[in-house]
């Protein structure tokens, strides 16, 4: 396992929710890292974000270690959740907060 894999596997771990953006939790750089900001915020869970902008071998490496090619990148007790799409449609379904609750992560948001 590389270094940058280690790192991304440790971010993971250690956090229960982690998010993989382009930009940071309070200055997202594109449309779709805001849009998950914006859910993770309304349902009021506490998350990592770590922007992929400032590290070009963790902007790849998070790709590589997902075999998912976009960034966002949602993480929940070390499970890879998906992007903006699936996080936006579990969200509306109810699904996402479920997920939170049945990982024992607080929410704290609107129901």
């Amino acid at each position: 396992m590389s270094g940058i894999n280690e790192f991304i596997d440790n971010e993971i771990k250690t956090n229960d929710v982690v998010l993989f953006m382009k930009g940071t939790p309070q200055f997202p750089q594109c449309g779709f890292s805001g849009q998950i900001v914006q859910i993770l915020d309304h349902i009021g869970v506490d998350y990592k974000g770590i922007n992929v902008l400032a590290d070009s071998e963790i902007r790849q490496g998070i790709k590589d270690y997902s075999n998912w090619p976009t960034i966002p990148q949602l993480y929940v007790k070390g499970e890879f959740i998906g992007g903006c799409d699936i996080v936006r449609e579990m969200f509306q379904a109810g699904e996402l907060q479920q997920h939170f609750q049945e990982n024992g992560i607080t929410v704290r948001g609107a129901a």
